[in-house]
């Protein structure tokens, strides 16, 4: 299994501060508030790498960060209304020219909230990997807030929206660790896949 020794490099705000490493590169996007800073943390098995709020919409750059065999690139949610159109238009940007360099992206992890169905703007992200053919899995996040039928058929909810297998959605919760594992086998594979 992976080891990850975590910490932050460097926060960009446009493509000519992307970071250019030989490290595999592993992206983590969602919509605001779906928990990519929580989910972060719980990999680093640290309370305070990537900073939590209750307030969405508050990563506004690309963040990076050493998590030892690779690296991980927080991006900013996207579908927050509270913020201006310019501001909107900066992130989607932002994201636009990140994903441009698919070469340099080695997977994607694309957070989704276990507790509601996939929103337009998660299912614009999901075509926008498969139309440019970027790997990806789909995490569904707070698993902790729901009971085990619950989950299961949340599960199958998200794989139909998504048109995948339900073998495909990796379930997880940053406050009981849930699915940590099943995600760090994932990391392992995509290194291994990089080698």
């Amino acid at each position: 299994m992976i080891k990850i020794n975590a910490k932050f490099l460097l926060s960009a705000a446009n493509e000519s501060q992307f970071l250019r490493t030989e490290k595999p590169v592993i992206a983590v996007c969602g919509k605001s508030n779906v928990g990519k800073s929580s989910f972060i943390n719980m990999l680093a098995n640290e309370k305070k790498l990537a900073k939590v709020s209750k307030d969405p919409g508050r990563t506004r750059l690309v963040n990076y960060f050493d998590m030892g065999e690779f690296i991980l690139a927080d991006l900013p949610g996207y579908g927050y209304a509270r913020v201006s159109k310019e501001e909107k238009d900066r992130w989607g940007r932002l994201l636009e020219n990140f994903f441009a360099e698919k070469e340099s992206i080695a997977h994607v992890f694309s957070l989704v909230d276990i507790r509601h169905d996939p929103t337009a703007d998660d299912r614009q992200m999901i075509e926008f990997l498969n139309y440019h053919i970027i790997p990806f899995t789909i995490v569904a996040t707070k698993a902790d807030k729901l009971s085990r039928a619950q989950i299961q058929r949340s599960v199958i909810n998200i794989a139909a929206t998504f048109k995948c297998g339900a073998g495909n959605v990796l379930v997880t919760s940053a406050q009981t660790r849930f699915g940590l594992d099943k995600t760090l086998e994932k990391i392992s594979q995509v290194i291994e896949g990089c080698e």
